[in-house]
């Protein structure tokens, strides 16, 4: 397949409303940024992580590009605000399980529409994956106040449930919407703890508050798609 057939798969599959919302979501966060005079890096970071996080949710492996792009730059930013839980989590962590999820994504790509096919976990799987979480984030959260993170037990949440919620992802199953909607919810307070605190950060505020809603929406999406499938099964 030639890089143009790739573009031409990439968009499609869209619905009408989301070929004109998600531009525009993409687009009010940019001029927001500008008014507030935002930091530059924040603003690519903010831009590369709601595309990717789109993508994603379309099931699109050219999200991948996107969430490396914001990798580095959303590192950066939780270095500079001592956020060092989510910089840990990136560096160490998000870049390696992204290059993986090309990989394995390539692997289960449906040919007409070039997107993955869609899955879900089993109730135990579900029951070890919480009871993972809940251990993880307290050893976390004592490990972050120890070193004087600024906000150790939110950070020790979402960081533990992003590499949850990645590894989900990787695994193309619906539950990493739920998680994902936790960590979003949850940093997107971080955020305006940080923002209050000084930092100059508000499209990183947006960003998260956008992936909240995003959450939701392909929770939906994928719930609809995979019941679908069951039926024709």
């Amino acid at each position: 397949m030639n890089t143009l057939e790739f573009i031409k798969k990439e968009f499609s599959g869209w619905g009408k409303w989301e070929r004109i919302l998600f531009p525009i979501g993409i687009l009010i966060i940019i001029i927001v940024s500008f008014v507030m005079k935002d930091s530059k890096v924040a603003l690519v970071s903010a831009v590369c992580g709601i595309s990717y996080s789109i993508l994603a949710g379309k099931g699109k492996i050219s999200c991948y590009l996107f969430g490396l792009s914001g990798t580095f730059c959303y590192s950066y930013i939780s270095f500079k605000n001592a956020l060092y839980g989510n910089l840990a989590l990136y560096v160490l962590y998000y870049f390696p399980m992204q290059v993986l999820g090309i990989f394995k994504w390539k692997k289960h790509l449906k040919k007409d529409v070039q997107e993955i096919v869609k899955t879900k976990l089993s109730n135990k799987e579900r029951f070890v994956y919480l009871i993972f979480a809940v251990i993880l984030s307290l050893i976390t959260y004592f490990v972050l106040k120890y070193l004087g993170d600024l906000s150790p037990l939110i950070d020790s949440i979402t960081s533990v449930f992003s590499v949850i919620g990645l590894i989900l992802t990787v695994k193309r199953c619906i539950e990493q919407w739920y998680v994902w909607f936790v960590v979003n919810a949850l940093s997107t307070v971080m955020w305006v703890e940080a923002y209050l605190n000084g930092s100059n950060c508000f499209a990183t505020i947006l960003m998260w508050a956008v992936y909240c809603v995003l959450s939701v929406y392909f929770l939906y999406t994928w719930n609809k798609e995979i019941k679908n499938s069951d039926i024709l099964k």
